[in-house]
């Protein structure tokens, strides 16, 4: 039998996740892409910007394969 409100949690939680990911990603790639402008006056706060995105980015991921990968888990 099929538990329909954990598969439907399951399923809400990767849509959520998914979409987080990525756009913290294009966040810090069009973060970047500004920071390397020489016309724009503030490019060090969207260098920071673009590397905490990422950050977050990677922390999001990582955390993810924690989730996943048993051994990590302590017994």
């Amino acid at each position: 039998m099929i538990n329909w409100g954990a598969f439907l949690a399951v399923a809400i939680a990767t849509i959520i996740s998914a979409v987080l990911v990525v756009g913290l990603y294009s966040v810090g790639v069009r973060l970047y892409a500004v920071s390397v402008d020489e016309h724009v006056p503030s490019t060090r706060i969207a260098r920071v910007g673009a590397y905490v995105c990422f950050a977050l980015c990677a922390a999001a991921v990582l955390y993810g394969i924690y989730l996943i990968v048993p051994a990590f888990h302590p017994k």
